[in-house]
Parts: structure tokens; C-alpha cells; sequence
């Protein structure tokens, strides 16, 4: 009888160990959610940073490497974004952990003419291209896919599960898709002013112009006189709203709120949390930020 237990036992821990979630780490809350609707029930995902904080400028700490060391999976942005979690992934000490750059297979915007180190004169440019690429929605279904095959290659007994969650997921964004191109055009006048260069993907997107950015480069605070050309770009291009991610300071866009009256729309680049509704529920919360001051 205990010979039969001791099987059984057996049989079980084995089962166990075969369904056993895969963990997923993301230095972003847009991967974590998007590696959640794909994964479903079978992966538990966690993101490093969160979206009122800077993507660019994370603080390594061992709390992170922790976690890390417990993952099966991290998916980093790539094109020189999150270069900090290269730390923590060194510091995690897992041997097992399958590293995935999310940027492959994306069609890469303002990659720069040249990479050396001359580029330190035009700021925090990145050498690769703009890293900020999930903020087209498109973008999102080629990330999906490279999670998707990830995925697969850790866990193979769940493959038919990401490939109808793919399936879903690209579904849904299509349809989604038409809807948000629908609402971009609604807008009367498309030129916005932005911060930082976070939504050249979203301008690409969806048909906007960005006439300027606050930072004249980036990583570089505006001068008196580049504020001064704001404002004349503001008042002769009819710009109604600036975009600003919560985490710079209001400072540049509140004086050209008063010297103007454009409108200043905090929003982040980042979705809410690694729930595998939030990527896509971010576009809709954009649209509606901007919808609410451009009348």
C-alpha cells in the first residue's frame, strides 16, 4: 500500500511539475500585459518599472535581481531603452533564463544617419533607432508574436494555447484599430507638441503631426529660446495640445499654457499594470485624454 502511495505521490509532483506556470519578467508594463493575454493560465508575469516612472532611468536594485532569479523569461524593449536591465538580469544569477528582445522584426523610426560618438551632441539620441515603438498598436502584434514564439520554445505543451491567444489578440487589435484610426480622424487640427520623443509611433499611427518637441533634443531641458519658438509654432500652426509624460516637469509646458493657452495633456507613454487587458485599454485612455481638451 505505501509502494502504491509513494507512486501516486509521484505521479502527481510529476504532473505538477509539467503544468507548472512559466514566470515572465518585462522592464515594461506594455510587454507584461501583451506576454499576459498571450500566456493566459499559463504564465504569471511581473514589469520591472511602471508607467509613471521614467523607462529610460531605472534604479537597479536586488529586490529586482530577486525576482529575476526566479523567472523563466525576461523580456526587455531593446534599442538601447532599457539598457539597466542588463544589471539586474547579471545580477540575478539565472542560468536558466531565456533573455528576448521584443524590438525584433519592428519597422525601426528615426534611426539616426550615423553611430559614433558624435551623437553625444544631439542628446539622448538612441543609436539603434527610437526605442518608444509600442506605442503603435501594430507594433503590439509583432511583439505578441515574438512573445508567442518565446513561449512556445519554453513551454511546447502550451503551444496551441498561444497561438489561439495570438490568434485573439491580433483579432482584437484590429478591430480596435479601426476604431482609434476613426477617432484620430475626427480631430479637427493634428499637429501637437510633444515632450519628449516617446510618440513618434503614435503620430505614425494615427495620422498626427508633431510639430515639436519641448526638449529641443532629447535628454535636453528647453531654452529661453527654443521656448520662444514654441510659442511661435504654437500660435501659426493652431496647436491645441501637449502631450507630457507625467514623470518630466511642468515647468516648460505650464508657461507655454499661459503664454498661449494650449491645453497640456499628462498621459504616459506605459500602460497601467501587466493585466492582459491594459496594453490595448491604454490607446482608448489616450484618445480620451486628448479628446477631452481638443473639444
Amino acid at each position: 500500500m505505501k509502494k502504491i502511495l509513494l507512486i501516486l505521490c509521484g505521479a502527481f509532483l510529476l504532473s505538477t511539475a509539467a503544468f507548472a506556470k512559466l514566470t515572465v519578467a518585462a522592464s515594461l508594463p506594455d510587454l507584461a500585459s501583451i506576454a499576459s493575454y498571450i500566456g493566459g493560465d499559463r504564465v504569471t508575469v511581473f514589469s520591472i518599472n511602471r508607467s509613471s516612472n521614467d523607462p529610460h532611468t531605472v534604479e537597479v536594485l536586488p529586490s529586482y535581481m530577486v525576482k529575476v532569479s526566479r523567472a523563466d523569461i525576461y523580456l526587455k524593449v531593446g534599442l538601447s531603452l532599457d539598457q539597466w536591465a542588463d544589471g539586474i538580469i547579471d545580477g540575478a544569477r539565472n542560468s536558466k533564463l531565456r533573455v528576448v528582445n521584443c524590438s525584433q522584426n519592428i519597422p525601426v523610426l528615426e534611426k539616426p544617419d550615423r553611430a559614433d560618438a558624435s551623437l553625444s551632441a544631439l542628446g539622448d539620441v538612441h543609436p539603434q533607432g527610437n526605442p518608444h515603438y509600442w506605442l503603435n498598436p501594430n507594433n503590439g502584434v509583432i511583439v505578441a508574436r515574438t512573445i508567442a514564439d518565446a513561449l512556445t520554445a519554453a513551454d511546447p505543451s502550451g503551444a496551441s494555447t498561444y497561438r489561439d491567444n495570438l490568434a485573439k489578440f491580433q483579432a482584437e487589435e484590429a478591430q480596435k484599430m479601426t476604431e482609434w484610426k476613426g477617432a484620430a480622424a475626427a480631430f479637427s487640427n493634428h499637429n501637437i507638441i510633444t515632450y519628449h520623443s516617446s510618440w513618434v509611433y503614435f503620430a505614425d499611427a494615427f495620422g498626427f503631426n508633431i510639430v515639436a518637441k519641448v526638449e529641443p533634443l532629447p535628454g535636453i531641458p528647453p531654452s529661453p529660446s527654443h521656448l520662444a519658438n514654441l510659442v511661435n509654432a504654437i500660435k501659426t500652426q493652431h496647436v491645441k495640445v501637449i502631450v507630457q509624460e507625467p514623470y518630466f516637469s511642468d515647468d516648460a509646458p505650464g508657461y507655454l499654457a499661459r503664454e498661449t493657452g494650449v491645453k497640456v495633456v499628462k498621459v504616459s507613454p506605459s500602460c497601467a499594470d501587466a493585466n492582459p487587458t491594459s496594453y490595448l485599454d491604454h490607446f482608448q485612455q489616450i484618445f480620451d485624454a486628448l479628446k477631452a481638451v481638443n473639444g
